[in-house]
């Protein structure tokens, strides 16, 4: 149980250690191809900021756009109680409760910390689960949160957002620079930048929503090895993530930007997009469960 939850916190961070030193490698190789290293540090300073707003907002726009609609203990005392007996059991803040009106069933959790934790689960949810099930699906949406998921998503956002602003900035300026005639050094400039840039782009477009994946599948992980901890029955999950298999369907207004929060897909991804697959197969995450809970 422990080694898989230490196994899965070193993995993210070596994946997000790596990516900053790409980014770290780019930024300076930017500075010292254009003899302006302080434009580099800007775009990447101007990224972290907005990284920083999407940050403290991520709650209230995953609330908007999934539609969720916050509830109190008397509009459904069985997921109120649920939730409000993790909390207690876990020593957090009783977060807020919502419910999207939806039937496709699933779940989701936000917020940057335990105070300002949101936990939501559909109509469909609900209605096929039984209580030891819905126990686990919420065990393990609490687990994103007293992870702080939430803030290494943010990161790993920022980061390809930064790479993706430079490989931006570097193409527009190697057209500028290889327009300039007048001057022979101006070309090699201009093919430096475009170099810059098209290994950046591979980057952003390409490797970083793999690196994004990547971290999210650990995340994953990571909250079902921290839910059965809290329940210490990891069997309610693992046949919770069995009907998401077998009901499992797309959500009406699912999005893409914040399908990594969702316990299952929301978007149910074809052939070629599985490998930017932001959850790992379910079935591999019931095989988990079932290891961990022979240890218990």
């Amino acid at each position: 149980m422990y080694s898989a939850i230490a196994a899965n916190k070193r993995n993210t961070v070596i994946i997000i250690g790596l990516f900053v030193a790409l980014l770290t490698g780019i930024s300076l190789w930017w500075g010292y191809t254009s003899g302006n290293g302080s434009s580099a540090i800007f775009i990447v300073g101007f990224v972290l900021l907005y990284t920083l707003f999407q940050y403290y907002a991520a709650g209230s726009l995953a609330v908007a756009m999934s539609g969720a609609q916050e509830i109190q203990k008397s509009d459904n005392p069985r997921l109120w109680r649920i939730v409000e007996n993790l909390a207690i059991t876990e020593g957090m803040p009783m977060p807020k409760v919502y419910i999207i009106p939806d039937e496709a069933p699933n779940a989701f959790a936000t917020g940057r910390d335990p105070k300002h934790a949101i936990v939501a689960a559909t109509t469909g949810l609900l209605a096929i689960m039984d209580d030891k099930e819905l126990e686990g699906v919420m065990a393990h949406e609490l687990g994103h949160v007293k992870n702080y998921d939430i803030r290494v998503s943010t990161i790993v956002f920022g980061l390809v957002s930064a790479i993706g602003i430079l490989a931006d900035m570097a193409i527009r300026a190697s057209f500028f620079a290889g327009g300039r005639r007048d001057n022979r050094d101006d070309g090699g400039l201009g093919i430096a930048l475009l170099a810059i840039g098209i290994v950046a782009s591979i980057v952003a477009f390409l490797i970083g929503p793999i690196v994004s994946a990547a971290v999210s599948r650990q995340r994953e992980y990571l909250a079902d090895a921290t839910g059965a901890h809290t329940t210490r029955y990891p069997e309610g999950l693992a046949s919770a993530l069995e009907k998401l298999a077998q009901y499992g369907r797309p959500l009406r207004r699912a999005s893409s930007s914040m399908a990594h929060m969702y316990i299952s897909d929301p978007i149910k991804p074809g052939i070629t997009e599985r490998l930017f697959s932001t959850h790992p197969p379910l079935p591999a995450r019931i095989k988990r469960l079932r290891e961990i809970g022979s240890s218990f």
